[in-house]
């Protein structure tokens, strides 16, 4: 049989609360009318009835932070050191190994707005699946956020994975993770309300925060994962390669022999 691609990554785009406000994507276009002027500046004496169809390039101007869209972050994202005292990897030097492997979905679809996904969650729903993890294995974390791409509480909506649940993973070898969510961890609107009652500072970026023990990457804003079956499919997510940085885009693809 081909292979079938499926394209689990969002598109950047205006007008869309894909972002908290101040973070979002801006992006201008241009024409192919609107650069003519820009052609001719390049070849002087020519004149716009030279060009074909009096056409010039279409282009674009792109304002982003390396987190806009679906992103591949990179442990020096979450904390300065990783495993333990080393200095964390940026996303130039993530191995590329780790984005290219078989994927496991978790469908945490039922869990409410908030939610902090336990070690328990976890077995729960490998147990339903009939899967054990394996080293390596890209894990995607099927959230209620998936379906409020496009909506104004898209930021605010589905679970996120907690410290318990995270490391978990990654102590079965798992390195690079993902959600279809704004954050692997829960809304920060939720956890700020359990911070206001506990002032329990542990509660913040938990799931984040592992890569203090064990250095991990994760994706985050990822789409369309309800197309995917819960296993036995590869996952392509080879990040952008930014020198120094701490998350690079990726065009996320699940790939289904």
């Amino acid at each position: 049989m081909p292979k079938q691609f499926i394209d689990i990554s969002m598109p950047l785009e205006n007008d869309v609360v894909s972002d908290p406000e101040g973070y979002r994507p801006q992006i201008t276009y241009i024409n192919h009318n609107q650069s003519v002027n820009q052609v001719l500046d390049f070849f002087p004496g020519l004149k716009k009835e030279d060009l074909p169809d009096g056409e010039a390039w279409a282009i674009e101007y792109v304002s982003l932070i390396t987190h806009n869209g679906t992103h591949l972050d990179a442990p020096y994202h979450f904390h300065s050191t990783m495993n333990k005292g080393e200095r964390s990897i940026t996303i130039d030097e993530v191995p590329l190994e780790w984005c290219f492997q078989p994927g496991v979905k978790l469908d945490f679809r039922h869990f409410p707005d908030g939610y902090v996904v336990q070690k328990r969650d976890v077995e729960k729903e490998l147990e339903r699946i009939e899967h054990k993890l394996k080293p390596l294995e890209i894990i995607l974390v099927n959230t209620r956020a998936g379906k409020r791409y496009g909506h104004n509480d898209y930021v605010s909506s589905g679970c996120g994975m907690g410290r318990e649940a995270t490391l978990f993973l990654l102590e079965q070898g798992v390195r690079l993770t993902g959600t279809d969510a704004w954050s692997w961890d829960a809304p920060f609107g939720h956890t700020k309300e359990k911070f206001e009652k506990t002032k329990n500072a542990s509660l913040i970026w938990e799931g984040h925060k592992v890569g203090k023990d064990i250095g991990y990457c994760h994706l985050e804003k990822l789409h369309n994962l309800e197309a995917l079956p819960s296993n036995r499919f590869i996952v392509s997510c080879f990040p952008v390669k930014i020198k120094g940085a701490s998350a690079g885009w990726t065009r996320a693809v699940a790939i289904l022999n």
